[in-house]
């Protein structure tokens, strides 16, 4: 009984679980932003990249090894609390979305470059040779194979990127950690913090199921 007062309060449940389930809907809304215009951006990148103008690629190469040598939630204190002291002042959840974004997006030009540059030349070649143009070769017949044999990594990245919205704790964004955390604190119980760990059960390991049945569905047969 004492193990359940502790962890799974009735009454502090039916108090914070509101506010909760508020900040569920903040977490979902900034991942499902942040999966979009990660992928998005990464695949841009990686198809400029594949111009191979070196005044294009070098600042896409630094941009994605320092995205993924620097840990996101340095990034978040950096712009949410350096930005102020030059004028500059960004809404928390902005400052989560887009470091959280730019994140996603060099791992994921980094995933489309590898199997870009895995694929044979005469890929590319063929394509020319029916008279499509380099755009024409890139969407229609790289993009295409190189997205199929990477629905796995991607899958798998994205979803760990999305977890990292609870850092969005530490600046103020009203995400799950962030109320539990708040709700703890008052009530002197860790009833909220099971109830997050149970919220993101809840949304994280259907997304998992999903990505599993998605990897195997588009498995990439070499």
């Amino acid at each position: 009984m004492d193990f359940l007062d502790a962890f799974l309060n009735p009454e502090i449940i039916a108090r914070y679980l509101p506010a909760l389930i508020r900040a569920v809907w903040v977490t979902l809304w900034i991942s499902v932003l942040v999966v979009i215009s990660g992928l998005a951006l990464g695949a841009l990148l990686a198809g400029l990249r594949a111009y191979q103008k070196r005044w294009l690629s070098w600042p896409i190469v630094l941009f994605a090894d320092l995205m993924r040598a620097l840990p996101p939630l340095v990034l978040m204190l950096v712009l949410f609390f350096g930005l102020p002291s030059v004028g500059i002042i960004l809404a928390d959840w902005f400052v989560l979305y887009l470091i959280l974004t730019l994140v996603l997006a060099a791992f994921v030009e980094e995933i489309f470059w590898a199997t870009m540059t895995s694929l044979p030349r005469g890929q590319w070649e063929a394509g020319a040779a029916t008279g499509l143009s380099f755009l024409q070769v890139l969407l229609h017949v790289i993009f295409p194979q190189a997205l199929r044999m990477n629905i796995p990594p991607l899958v798998n990245r994205s979803l760990t990127i999305s977890k990292m919205t609870a850092y969005g704790s530490v600046i103020g964004v009203k995400e799950i950690v962030s109320v539990a955390g708040s709700a703890q604190a008052f009530s002197g119980s860790a009833t909220p913090l099971t109830m997050a760990a149970l919220a993101y059960l809840i949304i994280f390991y259907p997304a998992m199921l999903l990505s599993r049945y998605i990897e195997n569905r588009f498995h990439y047969e070499h």
